[in-house]
């Protein structure tokens, strides 16, 4: 092919400046890294980060972190990495529909579950009550504090260096307790690439939340008549998939249900936009949406039903008995280690002690253990508590 040349980073900055909408993150005018690095040759900013959260170790720690089921019930439920491949998916078909950036919506979604302990919400809970007196414990903000301080790959700095954009997107409204690096600046509206990550990240769970829940038999397809978004979903695929098995016309409306939140969320974004459109991703910064803090969003009429499946997931399947024993499980583990590690420090890694001057002891022990995986936490555990397990 004569006179064939590959795209620079510059050309694809110039790309993204003339294809996407004039409201768009594009990655030739990011806000920069907290340490100033040479540009690629080839990369984007939003690419790079992309690329170094996919490369870094706890990413790859989330396919043995617990979604619902925890990682050892079942080869096919959902785990943290699988739920963060769909949710990214998601988030790339919403921003390429509202010609926003992909690349940065994808690199947000990539690592918005990076700070999530073993064993999910359940993890989670028991470690914001054990740092209660130390400033608590949000997965969001434990996601900026390993891409800012806690993964090693770098000889120039500590964590990933991303851009102040995926920064801002990673920590949503984070937590209470500090941060030893400047936080990211705040706006009277986040980016747009920021709130569909938000969004991708919703309508990924409840679509296979919803899947894992029928699969397992802990419910059943008729439970979900009752609900505004299943019923529309069926009635979406019935002319056309009367004839499916019961498994396959299943998954089938579940996907229908996926589609529609999506298509609503891209149709009602849009008209707001439309409705109100800001001169250039400055002003968008500096404005709230429309009737709303944020912009991108559900039609009231599916926001309804929105809450609605929420809600009856919440009730009939995050807290059915099996899925509670389970939490209660996941609760002694990880209380149990923090508690041992506090009384006795010795049994820790010699490089976790070796953070106790700089980040404090119940931080240092708080890192450690939201970064185990489910299978690491029950090991230890077992370690530590069973006395017929070897020393």
């Amino acid at each position: 092919m004569s006179g064939f040349r590959f795209r620079t980073r510059e050309r694809f900055e110039q790309e993204e400046r003339e294809r996407l909408a004039p409201w768009a993150a594009c990655a030739g005018d990011s806000e920069g890294r907290l340490v100033p690095e040479p540009e690629h040759p080839y990369r984007t900013a939003f690419q790079r980060d992309r690329d170094r959260i996919i490369h870094a170790r706890a990413f790859r720690r989330l396919e043995f972190k617990t979604q619902v089921f925890v990682y050892l019930e079942n080869d096919h439920y959902r785990n943290r990495l699988t739920h963060t491949i769909e949710a990214a998916q998601v988030a790339r078909t919403i921003a390429r529909a509202l010609y926003l950036n992909e690349d940065l919506a994808e690199a947000i979604t990539l690592a918005h579950d990076l700070g999530h302990t073993p064993f999910g919400h359940a993890g989670e809970a028991v470690l914001d009550r054990c740092m209660e007196a130390d400033g608590g414990f949000d997965h969001n903000r434990q996601s900026l504090r390993i891409v800012d301080l806690l993964e090693n790959r770098y000889p120039d700095f500590s964590g990933l260096n991303l851009t102040q954009e995926t920064r801002e997107g990673i920590l949503k409204h984070g937590a209470a307790w500090p941060h030893p690096l400047p936080l990211p600046p705040t706006h009277a509206q986040r980016s747009l690439e920021a709130q569909v990550a938000d969004h991708a990240d919703e309508i990924a769970y409840l679509h296979h939340d919803l899947d894992d829940g029928l699969r397992s038999g802990l419910l059943a397809v008729g439970m979900l008549e009752s609900t505004a978004l299943w019923k529309s979903a069926r009635a979406a695929r019935a002319d056309r998939d009367t004839s499916l098995s019961e498994p396959v016309g299943r998954a089938r409306t579940i996907g229908a249900l996926g589609d529609g939140l999506i298509g609503n969320l891209i149709e009602e974004t849009s008209r707001r936009l439309d409705a109100n459109p800001p001169a250039s991703f400055a002003d968008l910064r500096q404005s709230s949406g429309p009737g709303r803090a944020e912009t991108v969003g559900f039609s009231p009429e599916i926001d309804l039903g929105k809450r609605e499946l929420k809600s009856f997931l919440s009730e009939n399947f995050y807290r059915h008995p099996d899925v509670l024993r389970r939490v209660r499980k996941a609760e002694w583990i990880v209380g149990d280690l923090f508690r041992a590690y506090r009384d006795d420090p010795n049994l820790l890694p010699t490089d976790v002690r070796a953070r106790f001057a700089r980040e404090g002891e119940p931080r240092a022990v708080s890192d450690y253990i939201a970064g185990m995986t489910d299978r690491f936490a029950m090991d230890e555990h077992k370690k530590l508590f069973d006395p017929h397990a070897p020393i």
